[in-house]
């Protein structure tokens, strides 16, 4: 007798609602010794596309039980795919992005994930998309292996995902630096006249920037320079400008971390008060307090003009991390996020991001849903300009949750018993110490563990990027606590 084939539907807000959130959550249950930061969606599992143009989610089920999910959204984007001269607005592409794949952990390896591929891209051709795409984490080996090899998807970008911790205290914003607030028409014509060129910019940035998550868009220019009135009557920007605008998460779904030990927790807010009360250690970076549910802001559209661009981007940014440290009480800001284009240089340098939080290169792919030679010629031309094209519009609709979640693997401290023999009987009641290490561009660890310093020591060293301080207030021997980049 044949295995029975789950059926692939349209999903049902009134009758999936709850099933699709308890399937996220068994989704994002690993092993014990692991702890997950994970999206709560707040009783709206498609609030990541709800804004999208279009968009589409499916649900697997199997008698009668739900065991995968799939989403999806069409846009038109600008694609540079070199088409026929003279052709009318010839760089816009309709394009499907595809996201929230979930398959339950009992039901994978038959297919079920495969067969909601499928049914996304039916949809996809069925609505005339020339290129459907999807994201995932570069070490993500078993998603790699499901889109590139057994669909076809190729690598098209690279982006960094840059993540940076709200912190208690604001940050500096320069005397000798103007920001100023521009209205949703203004900045819509600086997009359309800055950043039109832009692969994967939105047709509809109108709806991007009127959307009542967006916060706003604000410019830096120097101070004593002027941006009123321009584009009109022939007045030229500033030589040297920067642009960016802000996307807020919090009122449609909340990030935690969950079955987090009392001592990861205790160490959050350690790290909290340490940062607020002792100013001393301000270069050194505080963990912020993951472990009770927040919201974070999303920068995008950034753009830059001139060679002041980067001191003023970075000042845009600490302007964005001082407006998040005043709305924590609302939406729980703990994070600011953005991506940037992989090949970027001045923003990688110039945003402030958080090594151990953030990642490098981020993988994106892309398959020509019109199978002719055309199609296969202008995709393999668009994959062409990876290294040329710096710039890359994130659309916030989409990548609105981190694709770079922090996991936090929690492993027994070594017994007396099993100890190595160069370990002494009292090293638990020694002083614990915390050392951070960024091993790779885009993994961290950070391990708490006894240590032979001295209890006042503290080792920094800048070329390692390594640190070491005393957390005496944490009585109880700690696990080790590592965080590591993509999943």
């Amino acid at each position: 007798m044949g295995l029975k084939e789950a059926e692939i539907r349209c999903y049902d807000g009134e009758a999936d609602r709850a099933r699709v959130e308890d399937l996220e959550r068994r989704c994002e249950v690993g092993p014990t010794e692991r702890v997950y930061l994970f999206t709560d969606t707040m009783g709206d599992p498609i609030c990541r596309i709800r804004n999208s143009p279009m968009h589409k989610m499916l649900v697997a089920e199997l008698d009668n039980q739900l065991v995968g999910v799939i989403q999806g959204s069409i846009k038109w984007v600008t694609v540079h795919n070199k088409p026929p001269p003279g052709q009318h607005e010839a760089n816009l592409s309709r394009v499907g992005y595809i996201l929230g794949l979930r398959v339950a952990p009992l039901h994978r390896q038959k297919g079920i994930g495969s067969r909601l591929v499928c049914c996304l891209e039916d949809w996809f051709v069925a609505n005339d998309v020339d290129y459907a795409y999807m994201a995932t984490e570069k070490d993500n080996e078993a998603s790699v292996r499901l889109f590139m090899e057994k669909f076809g998807y190729i690598k098209f970008r690279t982006p960094a995902i840059l993540v940076n911790p709200v912190r208690y205290r604001p940050r500096h914003v320069s005397s000798d630096v103007e920001i100023e607030k521009l209205k949703v028409e203004e900045a819509e014509f600086l997009y359309r006249n800055c950043m039109a060129s832009t692969d994967f910019f939105p047709h509809d940035i109108d709806k991007v920037l009127g959307n009542k998550l967006s916060l706003g868009t604000w410019v830096a220019y120097p101070r004593g320079e002027s941006f009123c009135n321009f584009g009109s009557n022939g007045e030229a920007l500033p030589k040297s400008w920067a642009m960016i605008s802000v996307w807020n998460s919090g009122e449609v779904f909340k990030l935690r971390l969950g079955k987090a030990p009392l001592t990861c927790l205790l160490y959050a807010k350690s790290w909290r008060l340490m940062d607020r009360f002792l100013p001393c250690f301000k270069l050194l970076p505080s963990m912020p307090d993951f472990f009770n549910p927040f919201g974070f802001y999303f920068m995008y559209g950034v753009y830059h003009e001139g060679p002041l661009s980067g001191k003023l981007v970075r000042n845009l940014c600490h302007f964005v991390h001082n407006m998040a440290k005043t709305t924590t009480k609302n939406y729980c800001c703990k994070v600011v996020v953005t991506e940037v284009g992989g090949c970027d240089s001045v923003l990688r340098h110039n945003i402030p991001h958080w090594k151990l939080l953030s990642c490098s290169e981020d993988l994106w792919c892309i398959k020509a849903m019109k199978m002719n030679e055309a199609d296969r010629t202008s995709l393999l031309e668009l994959t062409k300009t990876q290294q040329t094209n710096k710039t890359l519009f994130v659309d916030p609709r989409e990548r609105a949750s981190p694709a770079c979640p922090v996991r936090i693997e929690t492993q027994p401290r070594t017994s007396p018993e099993r100890a190595p023999a160069t370990s002494t009987p009292a090293a638990s009641s020694r002083p614990q110490h915390l050392c951070i290490l960024a091993q790779s561009r885009a993994k961290a660890t950070m391990v708490l563990r006894p240590s032979n310093l001295p209890a006042l020591d503290l080792h920094a060293s800048t070329n390692r990027r390594t640190h070491i301080v005393p957390a005496r207030h944490l009585h109880q021997p700690l696990p080790t606590v590592r965080f590591s980049g993509p999943a």
